[in-house]
């Protein structure tokens, strides 16, 4: 009996719990994984803090043996340096440790760890079509901490909705046991851990619900069928299978990521999304402008001082043109109403407007045209192979022949696999026509924009149209200095400020067709630089910019694309102020909650031996009363300065940094 022990032994890793740890390549986060008939078992350290203990992980499908061993390969350290157009950063650098996991002979596990927070995901390594009915994954946490959570805003259809809440900031036991749209984060004292993902294409996006100190994965049923509702033609979900999601050989499953932030401003720099999605599928990039807008719906095309009557037609469009040329805006949107939405006839634009002449009057002077559109309305209308429609009657081809630049696409207010992977096919097709995209209704991002920059924005953000319509005065200034740290983790935002009535905390009312923001003039202005926003509105009537023509071109200036971001100083809940270079320009964006402050900025990121000439615009001396008010000032500025400016109640400021020599 003794000689058989050896070879015993040699099996057991494989039908027993087997365990291994991975360490970031600096040592500062480690991951301890285990495997057993029950799926994968991890827990997670930083800076030899235990935070997370019993997280697990698994695939469950009626196709895939669920017997789970950890055959594993070698860690390996990598670094990669990745190019990044249209975002936060021009280029950027990652280093993890890289481990390969064998658990079965379907299925695959790949866990990076990195100094700032670990991913993983499952891997299909069989041949056929499978189901997956359901994937498990649990975020256990060592104590109760404190959290953030934006929850579903439909309580009969959870998975139907349009992505944009506020966040509620309780313990985690002491959240609703509702389901929560990423990212979510806890804050465990010494370091925040955010959960993401990433690589989302065949499969639904992941939902979170607080049980205790753990949050638990859910995600939308594939769906079975559809209606439309008759305004607008949007496809809904009526029924749904019994399993999550369909996977084919060599389809990649989503990365989970758990991000660990030290510091509140490292949140909105973080780049895990972004690095861990597939890399540029559309090859050259150069075609892709990003920049501002002028926008019509946010204003009610509510212009005054013309001699026509305002509204949905080519009079109203061109005087809209006429605004953006003159102010140097790459685009200006045709927002809802320009084709009928209720019978959803996209290729025919309505009697009221001679989009050819309106596109021809605009490329004239530099302005390119982006068009509204639902995105099931745009998927039925896109010739994906199908004989039943040829290029000419492409939606995309069709309107990208005519000119048009982009399409801002709406409403697909669900992110189950079948819409996840419509987002994939719109970009493509958007990319073969030369056409950029900005993504509303739209569930947060996952990195999609790394493989199709194409895509410039997205908005699944509580933005400025809340405004219109918030009559219980949910806390924007409160949001605003939130939302920065934690869904700017994923990606841009677009937002669509430029607000130019601006109420105080006591005289904000909602007013549909002539609409103010939250806080001060110079609070609205600072979001053009603290949001990552690649292609951003003006979202004021034109007339109403032309009343401040000084305050105006500073606005319209403030660039889109900048090479390097970073965060100054912030606080989740209370104040942030992000710093922008362009070239070897800076730009400078402060924001506080409803708490007036005075913020200091210290200088001493900028180059050596060098001078800057400096514009501030600040909150005037009365913006706590009339949030108009606001106050310019010139100075200049070296490394070794620092400047402290007072912000009131819901305000803001933004410098402007020319280098002089």
């Amino acid at each position: 009996m003794k000689k058989l022990l050896p070879l015993i032994l040699l099996f057991l890793p494989f039908v027993l719990n087997a365990q291994t740890t991975i360490t970031s390549p600096e040592k500062t986060t480690s991951v301890k994984i285990s495997a057993d008939n029950n799926g994968v078992s991890y827990s997670v350290s930083y800076d030899n803090l235990l935070i997370m203990k019993d997280c697990k992980a698994a695939i469950s499908s009626k196709s895939i043996i669920q017997k789970y061993t950890l055959k594993q390969s070698k860690p390996v350290q990598k670094t990669e340096k990745i190019t990044s157009p249209f975002y936060r950063f021009s280029e950027f650098e990652v280093k993890y440790t890289e481990q390969k996991f064998t658990l079965n002979k379907d299925l695959g596990l790949v866990f990076r760890v990195f100094d700032d927070g670990v991913a993983y995901r499952f891997v299909y390594t069989g041949k056929n079509t499978v189901e997956i009915e359901n994937e498990v994954a649990e975020f256990s946490f060592t104590d109760d901490y404190e959290s953030w959570l934006s929850f579903s805003t439909n309580d009969k259809d959870p998975f139907a909705m349009a992505f944009q809440n506020i966040y509620s900031k309780k313990k985690l036991s002491e959240q609703d046991k509702k389901l929560s749209f990423l990212p979510v984060v806890a804050d465990c004292k010494k370091v925040k851990a955010t959960v993401l993902e990433s690589d989302l294409e065949h499969f639904p996006g992941m939902f979170l619900k607080a049980d205790g100190k753990t949050l638990k994965a859910e995600f939308a049923k594939y769906p079975k069928k559809f209606d439309k509702y008759p305004w607008r033609g949007m496809t809904y979900v009526t029924e749904r299978e019994n399993f999550i999601a369909k996977i084919n050989p060599n389809d990649n499953l989503p990365w989970r990521i758990i991000s660990l932030t030290e510091n509140d401003t490292e949140m909105p720099v973080s780049n895990l999304v972004y690095a861990l999605n597939s890399p540029n599928r559309i090859g050259n990039t150069d075609w892709i402008i990003p920049g501002k807008s002028a926008w019509d719906w946010w204003n009610d095309w509510n212009i005054k001082g013309v001699d026509f009557q305002a509204g949905i037609n080519t009079e109203t469009y061109k005087y809209f043109i006429d605004f953006a040329a003159s102010h140097s805006l790459e685009y200006v949107i045709l927002d809802e109403g320009w084709y009928d939405s209720k019978k959803a006839d996209i290729m025919n634009p309505i009697a009221d407007i001679n989009l050819k002449e309106l596109i021809s009057y605009a490329n004239e002077r530099g302005v390119g045209v982006v068009l509204w559109a639902v995105f099931n309305v745009i998927d039925e209308n896109l010739n994906n192979g199908q004989l039943t429609i040829d290029n000419e009657h492409d939606v995309f081809s069709h309107y990208a022949k005519m000119g048009v630049k982009g399409f801002k696409i709406d409403f697909l207010d669900r992110n189950d696999q079948t819409a996840v992977e419509m987002a994939y096919r719109i970009a493509k097709k958007a990319a073969e026509n030369h056409l950029v995209l900005d993504y509303h209704g739209f569930y947060p991002p996952t990195g999609i924009n790394r493989a199709y920059p194409n895509i410039i924005n997205f908005e699944s953000v509580f933005g400025m149209e809340e405004m219109k319509w918030n009559e219980d005065k949910k806390d924007m200034p409160l949001y605003d200095v939130t939302f920065p740290f934690i869904r700017m983790m994923c990606g841009p935002v677009d937002y669509t400020p430029g607000a130019m009535r601006n109420g105080t905390k006591h005289w904000y009312s909602p007013i549909y067709g002539n609409p103010m923001s939250m806080g001060t003039r110079c609070h609205q202005l600072a979001a053009y630089v603290v949001h990552d926003s690649p292609f951003t509105m003006l979202a004021d009537a034109p007339s109403a910019y032309l009343q401040e023509e000084s305050f105006t071109d500073f606005l319209s200036k403030i660039p889109n694309n900048p090479d390097f971001t970073k965060i100054l100083s912030g606080k989740i809940g209370e104040y942030i102020v992000s710093a922008r270079r362009f070239g070897q320009d800076w730009y400078i964006g402060g924001l506080t909650n409803w708490d007036g402050r005075d913020l200091t900025v210290d200088f001493s990121f900028l180059d050596d031996n060098a001078a800057y000439k400096a514009t501030l615009y600040k909150d005037g001396k009365n913006a706590y009363h009339n949030g108009e008010d606001y106050a310019v000032e010139n100075f200049s500025v070296k490394k070794s300065d620092v400047k402290t400016i007072h912000l009131a109640s819901g305000g803001g400021f933004v410098i402007k940094l020319k280098k002089s020599w």
